[in-house]
């Protein structure tokens, strides 16, 4: 898979005049992870929203996890995980277990690589301190 590089200016960004916006839940259709990560029987989907392009960037998402496969990822930037609805499971590279349920939240910082737990099964919202990833848009 290509990644196509893109520029602050070429998102729709939410935040583009003051003022109050409700997102309705279901605004955004969430994509498949497991193309995406080639994890076939992943059972994962996430979508960005990109927010604002001023000098801290700032991505909205969705994310939900079924009982599915594992999988790896590395946050090289700051992200605040609220778990909806559900359990949210990771472990950190000394294999310490997190089970975030509903209500719960989850910070990871820059340069912190988990796994995402085969056994998870909620949803969550997300917001992260970068432009939004193309491939998750």
């Amino acid at each position: 898979m290509s990644k196509k590089t893109l520029t602050k200016t070429e998102f729709n960004y939410l935040s583009q005049k003051p003022g109050v916006q409700l997102i309705k839940a279901g605004t955004y259709l969430k994509k498949e992870l497991n193309g995406l990560l080639g994890i076939p029987a992943l059972k994962s989907q996430i979508i960005d929203v990109p927010v604002t392009s001023k000098e801290n960037a700032l991505s909205l998402g969705y994310f939900s996890m079924q009982p599915s496969e594992d999988f790896e990822f590395t946050y090289t930037y700051l992200e605040v995980k609220v778990v909806l609805k559900g359990k949210i499971v990771v472990r950190d590279a000394q294999g310490v277990k997190y089970v975030a349920e509903a209500g719960d939240v989850l910070i990871f910082t820059p340069d912190t690589t988990v796994i995402f737990d085969k056994e998870s099964d909620g949803e969550a919202v997300y917001t992260g301190h970068r432009l939004p990833e193309p491939s998750f848009m």
